[in-house]
């Protein structure tokens, strides 16, 4: 198995192009249908979301941090024990809570601020140590994956393919440099109720630190 470094240099030599070409081949375009926004079955919705944008996203609304972000929710039960990731914080419904909708349309409340998985979906990079949404693969080496949408076999524009293909390299980058800053800033938690690990530390369910 590469090491996480490794993967982080391969993820820094992808090719826009080579990306965007695998993109442009099937195609898509957003229907607004909400699906990647909300709850599937029994499981809340689930999109990763880093330190600094939970930062940027209270910034953009003015909300505590509580109120962007949630402990993703795998390896924690009956509210003990330790993650490694945050999650969009969702509402009652298990929906996200800056997801909205009206007429059968849905829309994103902090749509200029939305995170990387988001601004990406339906697509991934199928590198070790990113987060790899289940997915075919879009080109003939496997990297570029399109997880299931409505919106995938639409035309779009290559200037539209090329500019989520930079996006899709950034996640990618950025995944991996979480996952390196995580594994280094490890530490088991000696504490009772839920911990969260990320690239900055150990904190609790509100966003400040373990001291």
């Amino acid at each position: 198995m590469e090491s996480l470094e490794a993967e982080l240099e391969r993820a820094r030599g992808l090719r826009v192009n080579e990306l965007a070409d695998a993109i442009e081949s099937i195609g898509f375009e957003c229907t607004r249908c909400g699906a990647c926004c909300t709850r599937e079955g029994e499981d809340e919705h689930t999109a990763t979301v880093f330190p600094e944008e939970v930062r940027e996203l209270r910034a953009a609304t003015g909300s505590e941090w509580r109120d962007v972000a949630r402990p993703m929710p795998y390896g924690i039960e009956d509210g003990e024990g330790e993650t490694f990731e945050w999650a969009l914080q969702t509402d009652s419904c298990g929906d996200c809570v800056f997801y909205e909708e009206a007429g059968g349309v849905g829309a994103c409340t902090v749509h200029p601020d939305r995170p990387l998985i988001c601004r990406t979906y339906p697509f991934s990079v199928a590198l070790g140590g990113t987060s790899q949404p289940m997915g075919e693969p879009v080109d003939r080496e496997g990297i570029v994956r399109a997880h299931e949408c409505e919106g995938l076999g639409r035309e779009m524009d290559r200037s539209d393919a090329e500019a989520l293909a930079a996006t899709l390299k950034e996640r990618a980058v950025r995944e991996l440099e979480e996952a390196i800053g995580v594994r280094d800033a490890y530490a088991p938690a000696d504490r009772d109720g839920i911990v969260v690990h990320d690239s900055e530390g150990s904190k609790r369910p509100d966003g400040s630190e373990l001291s």
